[in-house]
């Protein structure tokens, strides 16, 4: 017999609250500036998609069938050929790819896909992106923040997510530590899922994939690689991402999402080809944000912060060795909106999270402001 649904606990009874929802009166604070917000606090691209995609989205539009889960041939084929030319990616084969509704999507129900439950362990990085946390306690899976391989106990990893560049700080993983995490889990059978969704903006020095011939030796068991077109292909409200490597792990995912229904539309599909197949428009988007970034560095640095980290990625990490949410209000006096670091965890208490994804008009506003603080 069903139980009622008034003795049920919620499935988000186990879950955090959601972060942003925590900002709602330092943001009416900011957005009471005389010259209105600028709101550098979430990572949502603001310009233009290109026409390319546009195009390609508009004369899929008429397709009245059902998508398929595992994507479309041109696709698969586009992501492999992307990978390889612009990241140095080589072997995949194109059965090892599988479209996303949004790497979000795909990060939140990966344990869960997997088959993960309470005898598993994720291990997250200790700042990290809210979701790979969310994802493992939505299987109902034990959580560890560490940013090393050891101190697990006897208990042995089922997953480990490594995110580089980093979310939120922007910190590059060199090839050295991103082959030592994946030789670890290999002795071990732990999957490793690389978040590699800021992999195109990189300013100062390469990143790496964990799927590069140099990381893993041309040999992808146990490793998952995620892309997003969100943030050079302003892709966010399209919903387009996907996840590759192993192909043993893909199609296990591939299976269970299937019966689930997890079906990215095809209109969707056909403009995450068209994103892939062309590179100019990621090119014209990586120097957009790099003429923010460079004008919103000086701004944060000439107002006494300092910026850590910070290399790659679409925001600067920045302190000045106080209670995040001081920081926080104080950006909110000059209109400006902000993250506090401790939503990616403890080690975030004292910093705070800035993105670029503004216009160069808000940008040039927050610039002014901080130059008269």
């Amino acid at each position: 017999m069903p139980v009622a649904t008034s003795n049920r606990i919620p499935r988000a009874a186990g879950l955090p609250d959601f972060p942003w929802d925590s900002l709602a009166d330092v943001k009416a604070t900011a957005a009471s500036h005389p010259d209105g917000i600028v709101n550098l606090s979430v990572g949502t691209p603001v310009d233009p998609v290109a026409p390319v995609v546009r195009d390609a989205l508009h004369a899929a539009s008429a397709e009245p069938g059902y998508p398929a889960t595992v994507g479309t041939s041109a696709l698969r084929a586009a992501a492999v050929a992307a990978l390889e030319r612009r990241y140095g990616v080589t072997g995949l084969a194109d059965d090892a790819v599988l479209p996303a509704i949004g790497t979000k999507e795909m990060i939140a129900w990966l344990p869960t896909l997997l088959g993960f439950g309470s005898d598993d362990l994720v291990v997250i990085p200790e700042l990290a992106y809210p979701t790979y946390e969310v994802g493992a306690l939505l299987a109902h899976s034990s959580v560890v923040r560490s940013d090393d391989t050891v101190g697990f106990g006897p208990q042995r990893p089922s997953m480990i997510f490594v995110n580089s560049p980093s979310n939120p700080t922007g910190q590059v993983l060199g090839e050295a530590h991103l082959r030592k995490v994946v030789d670890w889990a290999r002795e071990r059978g732990t999957i490793v899922v690389s978040d590699e969704c800021y992999l195109g903006l990189s300013w100062d020095g390469p990143a790496l994939s964990v799927l590069d011939p140099r990381v893993c030796g041309g040999d992808f068991t146990g490793l998952l690689a995620v892309h997003s077109l969100s943030k050079t292909s302003n892709l966010a409200s399209y919903r387009a991402g996907f996840v590759t490597g192993d192909s043993a792990l893909v199609a296990e995912l591939l299976e269970v999402r299937k019966h689930a229904g997890m079906m990215v539309p095809y209109p969707i599909q056909a403009a995450m080809t068209a994103a892939l197949s062309d590179d100019e428009h990621e090119n014209e988007q990586r120097e957009r944000y790099r003429r923010r970034r460079q004008s919103l560095r000086s701004a944060v640095s000439g107002a006494g912060f300092t910026i850590d980290h910070s290399e790659a990625g679409l925001y600067l990490w920045a302190t000045r060795g106080e209670a995040c949410r001081d920081t926080v209000a104080w950006f909110a006096e000059r209109g400006i909106l902000v993250a506090p670091g401790e939503f990616y965890g403890p080690r975030g208490s004292k910093h705070v999270r800035i993105a670029l994804t503004a216009t160069d008009e808000r940008i040039d506003a927050a610039v002014a402001r901080l130059g008269s603080n």
